[in-house]
């Protein structure tokens, strides 16, 4: 009997839920982008549409993962690990939070980022979107590897998109050093509970790319035990 006979019989996988996750969840961090730029022209009503619409989405996404709760079979014929599936998509829920927070706090003040380093900071937001890019990559290929049996071209697929998430991740660990440092050089100029602020946003931030790695962990370690 195939492995989609098996589970067809057995359980209903989870793969699909948790790849539609995942897409919720990049979504989120990828509305940080006009979000900011709204924040950039301090257009506040542009910005609190696009929390809303991030809100929205963060909303399905929490939706998604109570069905994968709810739903993950607990039978022997599970083709992964129970408890790293759990973990994995709490890790990427995390990820969803985040990008909501970030906003809800810009927002709620209506912190402005200094001219001086919008553009880089702009440059790094996007990178760590890129981290979430790749962790979503990698689980959309789940799929096809469970039809593989977990192995073959698929896996090294899977292990590829890992390794590059690793660089991105790293890349984005010297760019909030960078930033951090401009930041420091223009500190002066501007109000010092702004400066905490703006200081507490690069990292938050940057736990996109950090919590997007831990998705590719989390991965790697469910393959590992498959």
């Amino acid at each position: 009997m195939s492995m989609n006979s098996i589970l067809g019989v057995f359980a209903k996988s989870p793969i699909k839920p948790l790849q539609e996750h995942i897409c919720k969840v990049h979504q989120c961090a990828e509305h940080l982008v006009p979000f900011f730029k709204a924040v950039y022209a301090q257009d506040w009503n542009k910005a609190a549409n696009v929390r809303a619409e991030l809100s929205q989405l963060e909303k399905s996404a929490d939706k998604l993962k109570r069905e994968v709760r709810t739903n993950l079979p607990k039978g022997l014929f599970m083709p992964v690990d129970r408890t790293d599936m759990l973990g994995l998509i709490t890790q990427q829920d995390k990820i969803a939070n985040t990008a909501k927070d970030i906003s809800g706090r810009i927002l709620g003040r209506k912190l402005v980022i200094p001219e001086q380093i919008q553009q880089e900071f702009m440059e790094y937001l996007q990178r760590c979107i890129e981290a979430s890019g790749f962790a979503a990559k990698a689980i959309a290929e789940l799929d096809e590897l469970l039809e593989t049996g977990f192995q073959g071209v698929e896996l090294q697929i899977i292990d590829k998109l890992i390794s590059e998430l690793d660089t991105v991740e790293d890349s984005t660990d010297m760019m909030q050093i960078t930033l951090r440092h401009s930041l420091h050089e223009i500190e002066q100029e501007l109000n010092p509970v702004d400066v905490i602020f703006l200081y507490n946003v690069i990292e938050w931030v940057g736990d996109l790319a950090d919590l997007a790695e831990r998705v590719g962990d989390r991965l790697e370690l469910m393959l590992a035990r498959s």
